[in-house]
């Protein structure tokens, strides 16, 4: 079996899980369930392998094309939802991800996403750094949409008095918005060292720390967008509903366009 097919695997347990999901969203997770959890468990082991073939055939970090990139986005965010998963109280994390699992796995998937590269562009060890470090970044960034998205369900339940928010087994409003601040701080902290290590190889290839690049200039965007949406939550206490907001817009603008801009990019899709 190819990589491919193990991935294929992957994406198969995500998209049970995602159905099961939607038999919990229509109960109001009014119990702590496990199943979720395995079924992503399970897709993540086949990943993990399809990942370890990639990378052995190929003698490098499997981040060089938007397959790759799609299944390291998608990794990071599985193994965060299992990690965060096994918490007491914090189930539901895997039931929420599984979607975007499945969803990021389908879009991965697609054969003219899986392009051949000769020579990797990210052939050197500060630039495979770089790539890991800023996709993971991504993968936290989702995790905590997620969590800001269980935040705004939660918030609207108990805003209009409905049953379910009292009886769900979700932590409460508080705990979710602390979580998603600090899943926020922590791909914040990846984003900024991955592309302090991108800014390095740069300047070693290209003799300067900055290039009119549209993955370059979009990077520099992402990271200034999360750096207000930071300072403000900070300075100004911007909390709640609002953060909430911001921190699932954000995200789903990263997604939107991260595909898109690589594929504009002379340096990261020669």
């Amino acid at each position: 079996m190819t990589d491919r097919h193990y991935f294929l695997l992957a994406v198969v347990f995500y998209g049970i899980s995602t159905l099961y999901a939607v038999f919990l969203w229509r109960r109001g997770f009014r119990r702590d369930d496990r199943v979720s959890l395995f079924l992503v468990l399970g897709g993540l082991a086949f990943h993990i392998t399809a990942m370890f073939i990639r990378g052995v055939s190929f003698a490098r970090c499997p981040v060089n094309n938007l397959f790759e990139a799609s299944m390291f986005v998608t990794w990071a965010l599985a193994v965060a939802a299992v990690g965060t998963g096994l918490a007491p109280r914090f189930g539901f994390i895997p039931v929420v991800a599984s979607p975007v699992l499945f969803g990021l796995g389908v879009f991965g998937l697609m054969p003219p996403l899986d392009a051949t590269i000769a020579e990797p562009p990210f052939w050197k060890g500060l630039a495979s750094l770089h790539a890991s470090l800023t996709l993971l970044a991504y993968g936290t960034f989702g995790l905590a949409a997620l969590a800001a998205a269980m935040f705004l369900m939660q918030e609207h339940d108990l805003k209009h008095r409905k049953l379910r928010a009292f009886a769900a087994f979700i932590p409460p409003i508080q705990r979710l918005e602390k979580v998603s601040w600090r899943l926020l701080l922590a791909g914040f902290g990846l984003l900024t060292v991955g592309l302090m290590m991108g800014a390095s190889w740069l300047r070693h290839e290209k003799g300067s720390v900055f290039q009119p690049d549209a993955k370059v200039v979009w990077s520099a965007c992402v990271w200034l967008a999360y750096l207000a949406m930071i300072l403000l939550r900070w300075r100004a206490a911007r909390g709640g509903r609002r953060f909430a907001w911001s921190v699932v817009g954000t995200f789903a603008f990263v997604m939107l366009t991260f595909w898109g801009t690589n594929l504009l990019s002379p340096i990261h899709n020669p």
